[in-house]
């Protein structure tokens, strides 16, 4: 059976460093007593850095949070004025991270164009403007992996994988793509602010095929944890879409790696295993799974420097934590990578590096 093989990924985020504004902008809905609460769980939360395609404002504490007024106070946009956000934006981000790839002339040999997002729609969409836009056969299979939140880049490489067993001549370019800041909401309720100020921008792009270099995609596996359905939701409504990220998902992850850790690793145990991957989804995630699978203080070390420079930028994330681990020393070493999202499912995956 045909192996196939992450050969290289690149990743961008927009130009705009928007988290002592977007910070700036909740604490201002604020009372005394929550903004304090606020402030603590900001300062331990692991982020420095957040990028959007908004321009911050000014004073996003007592003005518009963006400089173009679009999220002005007592008149934030609506779930179509966020949509013409997003084909206006989308495809600019889309097309400069295809660019780093640096596919050159072998772009025409791209077979397949597979793209997730879980922030934005249109039609013609994604896949259609990156064909244009990157100089793609027109007769490149396309599909879109929509709505599946953080985890949709591990099914996007899962179905990457099957495309190569069968197809062993297949070259898959995978986009996972996410403007999650243009959901910004105006709201009081803290849980709701608690959640959005982990997320943002970002784009990546990766090239699979039977090549025999990078990552080894050895195998996946799923985990639905019973009984969470409503811990992680992703609603579309009249103003943009709405998250709910309960506070109990730390604790719901923690649970379900703990008891699917042997069905996770197979033939393995977590002490083998040199590489992770994990999702940052905040720094809580990250210490819960540490916990789950009793890691060594530094496993996660990628995926916090990914949560601190970038925040969360749902699908894409786990791409960029899987970049830095492929600049590592050669040599073979086990690796495994999973992501978390609506259901609550931990979408998993093993790999390797080297022969």
């Amino acid at each position: 059976m045909t192996t196939a093989y992450l050969n290289r990924i690149a990743t961008a985020v927009p130009e705009h460093d928007v988290h002592a504004a977007f910070l700036a902008f909740a604490e201002s809905q604020l009372d005394d007593r929550r903004r304090s609460i606020f402030r603590r769980m900001a300062d331990k939360g692991g982020i420095d850095h957040r990028f959007s395609c908004l321009k911050p404002g000014t004073d996003p504490a007592s003005g518009a949070v963006d400089a173009d007024n679009i999220y002005g106070r007592g008149a934030f946009p609506t779930t179509s004025d966020r949509m013409r956000l997003f084909e206006a934006h989308a495809p600019v981000l889309a097309a400069r991270t295809v660019e780093k790839l640096c596919l050159g002339e072998h772009r025409r040999d791209i077979t397949h164009l597979l793209v997730t997002c879980c922030t934005g729609f249109s039609a013609p969409g994604l896949d259609l403007e990156i064909v244009e836009r990157c100089g793609l056969n027109s007769t490149v299979e396309r599909t879109i992996v929509g709505f599946m939140g953080c985890y949709a880049a591990i099914n996007a490489l899962k179905l990457a994988r099957h495309i190569v067993r069968s197809e062993a001549s297949a070259k898959v370019l995978v986009l996972n793509l996410e403007l999650c800041t243009l959901h910004l909401k105006e709201t009081q309720d803290l849980e709701q602010i608690l959640s959005f100020m982990v997320f943002a921008d970002g784009c990546s792009a990766s090239l699979v095929s039977s090549e025999p270099t990078g990552l080894a995609l050895d195998g996946f596996h799923a985990v639905v944890a019973p009984g969470t359905r409503d811990l992680i939701t992703w609603r579309i409504r009249e103003s943009g879409f709405d998250m709910v990220l309960s506070g109990k998902v730390p604790a719901a992850i923690q649970d379900a790696l703990s008891s699917h850790a042997g069905d996770i690793l197979v033939d393995t145990t977590a002490r083998e295993i040199e590489l992770w991957a994990v999702h940052p989804g905040g720094r809580s995630v990250l210490d819960a799974v540490e916990r789950a699978l009793q890691l060594a203080p530094d496993a996660l070390d990628a995926s916090r420097e990914v949560l601190r420079r970038f925040g969360n930028m749902s699908s894409a994330t786990v791409m960029f934590v899987l970049q830095v681990l492929m600049t590592g020393k050669a040599g073979r070493r086990n690796g495994c990578a999973m992501a978390f999202g609506p259901g609550l499912v931990a979408e998993t995956m093993m790999f390797h590096t080297g022969a």
